[in-house]
């Protein structure tokens, strides 16, 4: 299962990437996000590991796999049986807009309960950009 979904925003992309890098403050932008917490690292840097809580979900541990600074980043969270890959994206489009991506791979033996499941993933990353959106916009 892999789901990608772009928006254009009248935001900078440093603003953007602002609200992007601060993935503790994620719960303040989207609902789809109860809590994060840092678990290994002090920051957004490839090798850091963070907690996610979200609804309808097990808690999981996500990984830091690549980070462009002002950017994008890429995290990863395997399962038994599953491994997820998401990633978010800002690029400057001109006159103080860009376009926001993020995106979700999932992947394994287990990767047909992620096709069950995948209205719903699609209905979080469709929550999340809208959320991501309206934070930096403001």
């Amino acid at each position: 299962m892999e789901y990608t979904v772009s928006r254009h925003v009248e935001a900078g992309a440093d603003a953007v990437w602002a609200v992007i890098a601060d993935v503790e403050r994620m719960p303040q932008w989207t609902p789809t996000v109860r809590r994060v917490r840092i678990v290994e690292g002090t920051t957004l840097a490839v090798g850091a590991r963070f907690r996610v809580e979200q609804p309808r979900l097990p808690p999981a541990t996500w990984e830091v796999t690549e980070v462009v600074p002002g950017r994008s980043f890429t995290w990863s969270s395997p399962a038994p049986g599953l491994q997820s890959v998401a990633w978010h994206a800002v690029e400057p489009t001109g006159e103080g807009r860009s376009r926001i991506t993020l995106g979700i791979r999932q992947t394994g033996p287990l990767s047909f309960v992620a096709d069950l499941l995948g209205g719903m993933t699609r209905r979080y990353v469709d929550t999340e950009i809208a959320g991501l959106a309206d934070a930096a916009t403001r």
